[in-house]
């Protein structure tokens, strides 16, 4: 099984590699669903996640959260996603987690930038482009 990055030139691993890549890739989607849109107040629109608790924990919070963000740039490096995009994901996790210093307003803006689910965006759009 295939443990570093996919060959640029395949648009998807063969066989039971295609099992594994597409294991990982539910698995961050789940994960960023979880940390950004699986909770809703009824009346309102904007879904929330894990992340808008983690991130009012103090001292810490913040920090977690922008670790399991990287956990999911971590993946996309492993499945190949080009470095362009990598750095468009960490920016997004950079810019999450300067703001989300800030009391109250930064874990406002947390619940409404949700980084991990434009992570996931910019893998899903790179895996779309490649088929």
């Amino acid at each position: 099984m295939q443990h570093g990055p996919i060959d640029p030139d395949e648009v998807l691993p063969p066989g039971a590699e295609m099992a594994a890549f597409r294991r990982r890739l539910e698995r961050i989607r789940k994960l960023a669903w979880w940390l950004n849109g699986a909770f809703r107040i009824p009346g309102i629109r904007t879904r929330f996640g894990l992340d808008t608790f983690l991130t009012l924990i103090p001292g810490g919070g913040d920090a977690v959260q922008a670790i399991i963000s990287l956990y999911i740039v971590w993946e996309a490096h492993r499945m190949g996603v080009p470095k362009s995009i990598i750095r468009k994901m960490l920016v997004n996790v950079g810019i999450e987690a300067a703001v989300g210093v800030v009391p109250i307003a930064g874990d406002l803006f947390d619940t409404v930038f949700k980084a991990d689910l434009r992570n996931i965006a910019l893998i899903d759009t790179y895996l779309s482009g490649r088929k």
